[in-house]
């Protein structure tokens, strides 16, 4: 009888694991969808955007397949079919882009010592840092999908432990 409690107690933090597992799965897409979708909407400002950042070569084929890396890897990880592939879409994605777009170190400080340049200077430094850092850490995220796989509720495992009727079998 004491390991009743044991058990129960197991099975609940299992049961706790597994909705983390999701829920964490679906923020995670969701970020990278949202990320598809606003570049699709906005593809002129986004090119545009691109170009700023010295990304000038073919700058339309990056963007379209850098949307097709969102949108595949994201639903891959949505759903949690073939997630290590959709983790490695995304990271083919969002490593780059990171370190191009929010690379607080090469802003330069100089601009004649004024004071409203200065803060203005430093409070873009700081926010660049800081986005930085938050696709550092949706990185980190993203490889412990990689590493723990999709979860206990995913497109993967429904198809895994589904039993196909006799009837519909060939």
């Amino acid at each position: 009888m004491p390991n009743q409690p044991v058990a129960n107690h197991q099975s609940v933090n299992n049961i706790l694991k597994d909705i983390a597992d999701l829920i964490a799965r679906l923020c995670l897409a969701f970020i990278f969808l949202y990320e598809a979708y606003d570049s699709l909407v906005y593809f002129k400002a986004t090119k545009a955007k691109m170009i700023e950042y010295g990304l000038t070569w073919n700058s339309e084929f990056l963007l379209v397949s850098g949307i097709i890396l969102l949108i595949l890897g994201g639903i891959m990880l949505l759903s949690g079919y073939r997630s290590g592939l959709g983790v490695t879409l995304l990271l083919m994605y969002w490593i780059p882009v990171t370190f191009i777009v929010h690379d607080f170190w090469n802003i330069d400080r100089d601009c004649n010592f004024e004071v409203t340049c200065l803060s203005w200077v430093d409070e873009y430094r700081r926010i660049q840092g800081i986005m930085f850092m938050k696709n550092i850490a949706i990185m980190g995220g993203l490889l412990m999908v990689w590493v723990n796989g999709s979860g206990r509720y995913s497109i993967k495992r429904l198809f895994a432990t589904t039993k196909v009727p006799k009837k519909w079998r060939t």
